[in-house]
């Protein structure tokens, strides 16, 4: 691979979640930025069924981030974005549409920040029923609309290192469980 290619997939290795954030504001110039890559996402048929909240206010931010096991730092992000999912507007309807265009959104939204030079992590929201109903109730949202996940954001307070994680095993050639020729 030459050294331009390599250096264009830098991002996607780079972008590790990152719990740890500097005191900071995000500019809002910064955050339409990334929303407007989520929203350059592909979803099934072009429905878009994606929805985002913004949140900003500390103490809101601190509510939100006692309800996820695995979120608190979230309450030392400098934002947070909800990234949810509206049902009545998902191709045909479906969950799983849904789920895949937001989880497309959620993946251009990081790989974006990481691009931006902030620091992002991925909290799951659904399918786990007292978050999602949590934040229905913190974040007034209506019964159609599935808050998926929440993206904790701020300016890197931590430095890991490009990785992947690659595993033959989990690769097929041809047929399930088909291995290349020795």
């Amino acid at each position: 691979m030459d050294e331009a290619a390599k250096q264009k997939l830098d991002i996607i290795f780079g972008r590790r979640s990152i719990r740890v954030y500097r005191p900071g504001e995000i500019p809002p110039e910064m955050i339409r930025t990334l929303l407007e890559a989520a929203m350059a996402a592909p979803s099934a048929v072009a429905k878009d069924p994606w929805r985002f909240i913004v949140v900003r206010d500390r103490d809101r931010l601190r509510e939100i981030a006692a309800g996820l096991p695995n979120g608190r730092m979230l309450a030392d992000a400098a934002a947070g974005i909800v990234v949810c999912g509206d049902q009545e507007k998902a191709h045909d309807r479906q969950l799983s549409y849904l789920l895949q265009d937001c989880s497309a959104a959620i993946e251009n939204l990081l790989l974006a920040a990481h691009a931006l030079g902030l620091g992002a992590c991925w909290l799951g929201v659904h399918p786990r029923e007292q978050r999602v109903e949590r934040l229905r109730k913190l974040l007034h949202i209506p019964g159609h609309v599935i808050p998926v996940s929440c993206i904790a954001l701020g300016w890197p307070g931590e430095t890991k290192e490009p990785r992947t994680r690659y595993n033959e095993d989990y690769v097929f050639h041809e047929t399930w469980g088909g291995k290349l020729p020795a």
